[in-house]
């Protein structure tokens, strides 16, 4: 099969457990003492001090304790920490990667996912049907959550109606560690599906390097010119790296 252009990186509880055996408490189905109070006083600081009065590692303990309801998961929230750098690189990362991590399970799993994917329907929900230039700050927010921490990387369109309200968010591909599949002619032609008149181009770089390569800045030349003919917008490419994102208006390549 013919291969598309891409763009390229080249710089850069609920479910059943099934985790580590959990030691048996004698005579009761009650949580030890020590592991009982730990997970009320969590709790309490979080419902007082919100998400801000935790660090990571107790976040993510309680995440884990639905999941792993009779067991102290301090170690492993320290160890996926260890493994995964922060709470969001812990959250984002791939299931299966996650399920080589000793201790963790299919519920585990399960539960990091839900929480994942509930960060991504929330920021979603600050800029679907909104004003883009009005919600600029929460798009570029939106766009971390969803692919800073990526893997591979993944070439997503977000399309616009003519008063510049995103009615369209589409993942159009995904690809390795340092390339996508991108054809502008699909591109192109959603817009017209969606009856969009704009687009914002959005691509990740796992290597968390946002620094467009020459396939980068060839392809999104492809894209405004296909678009351009069927006169269409193309208003920006943001390139989303770990910590920062880069924007091809910004930097003068479109």
């Amino acid at each position: 099969m013919t291969q598309g252009p891409h763009f390229s990186d080249s710089q850069a509880a609920l479910f059943d457990l099934d985790e580590a055996p959990v030691q048996p408490v004698p005579d009761s189905k009650l949580l030890p003492s020590y592991i009982k109070d730990h997970r009320a006083r969590l709790r309490e600081r979080f419902r007082i001090g919100g998400a801000d009065a935790l660090p990571d590692y107790e976040l993510l303990e309680l995440v884990l304790f639905r999941a792993i309801p009779r067991q102290d998961v301090k170690p492993l929230a320290r160890q996926l920490l260890e493994q995964f750098g922060d709470f969001n690189g812990v959250i984002s990362a791939p299931a299966m990667r996650l399920a080589e991590v000793i201790g963790v399970g299919d519920a585990v799993v399960t539960e990091l996912k839900v929480v994942e994917a509930a960060a991504h329907r929330l920021a979603q929900a600050k800029v679907l049907k909104r004003h883009v230039v009005s919600s600029w700050d929460a798009l570029l927010t939106y766009c971390q959550t969803a692919m800073a921490h990526g893997e591979v990387e993944q070439f997503r369109v977000l399309y616009l109606d003519r008063k510049n309200v995103l009615i369209a968010d589409e993942a159009q591909g995904r690809g390795t560690v340092d390339h996508v599949p991108v054809y502008p002619r699909e591109v192109v032609k959603r817009a017209l599906e969606l009856n969009a008149t704009a687009m914002i181009l959005v691509h990740n770089h796992p290597s968390g390097d946002p620094t467009p390569s020459g396939a980068d800045i060839e392809m999104t030349e492809q894209i405004r010119e296909a678009a351009e003919v069927l006169g269409l917008t193309l208003h920006d490419h943001l390139v989303i790296g770990k910590s920062q994102e880069l924007s091809f208006k910004a930097e003068g390549l479109l």
